[in-house]
């Protein structure tokens, strides 16, 4: 198993908000791999609505996905399109 990251930019004028975050949750939670969202200093489980939406994610940011475990490509490719498309 190795780290695998992808940085990403926020694109919705909404940035992450708490509906895009429940699908970007729903997403992740069908994984077994660990699924972590790091935005500026702070990195979050991103199988936990509470810690998505305590990073408060602007339009426009910056944001890094990191991603470990037995499924880690298909996670952060699945993880990826959503975020592409939602936010």
């Amino acid at each position: 198993m190795r780290l695998l990251t992808k940085t990403l930019v926020i694109k919705s004028e909404a940035g992450v908000h708490p509906q895009s975050a429940t699908v970007l949750v729903q997403t992740s939670s069908k994984f077994q791999s660990e699924i972590y969202l790091a935005y500026k200093e702070k990195k979050v489980n991103l199988k936990s609505i509470m810690g998505v939406m305590s990073l408060g994610i602007p339009p426009g940011a910056e944001i890094k996905i990191e991603v470990t475990g037995e499924d880690e490509q298909e996670a952060l490719q699945s993880v990826s399109d959503t975020i592409e498309k939602l936010v």
